[in-house]
């Protein structure tokens, strides 16, 4: 009997170019002092600051002991602030600094080359249908 090649999954084929592009972001963002991981968390306070650690460990996709580590590290370059809530005496909210937005704009270049090999192989349509099926994907595992 004659092997027939399997097709990998769809999951496993999201999960390989997930892979991929931390190894390849990871790369890019070293010689900056970054890592994957707070490069995501600058991201996400570039879009919206003034949240709390655990609303930033949710949108940047680790888990709440991770960004207080990333936060920590961060917080150590100035590249983000923190402070107090004034809605909630407990509670700090985190914002992005001058110098945060300084080294995300000295990333950028080579992060959108990035984006830009890996899609290297794709028309207009074919980048935004990828773009629209991730988005609906995530939707739809949101629930």
């Amino acid at each position: 009997m004659e092997d027939v090649p399997v097709e990998p999954s769809l999951l496993y084929a999201v999960k390989q170019v997930e892979l991929a592009v931390r190894a390849n972001l990871d790369e890019v963002l070293r010689p900056h002092g970054l890592t994957t991981s707070t490069y995501t968390a600058l991201t996400v306070l570039e879009r919206r600051e003034g949240m709390t650690t655990a609303d930033l460990a949710r949108n940047s996709f680790v888990t709440p002991q991770a960004m207080a580590d990333i936060i920590t590290a961060l917080e150590s370059r100035g590249l983000i602030s923190r402070r107090p809530d004034p809605d909630h005496g407990r509670r700090r909210l985190i914002d992005l600094t001058a110098p945060g937005r300084a080294a995300l704009a000295e990333v950028a270049p080579a992060v959108a080359a990035l984006e830009e090999r890996m899609v290297a192989g794709l028309d207009g349509p074919a980048r935004r249908s990828l773009r629209d099926s991730l988005n609906s994907c995530r939707a739809a595992l949101r629930g």
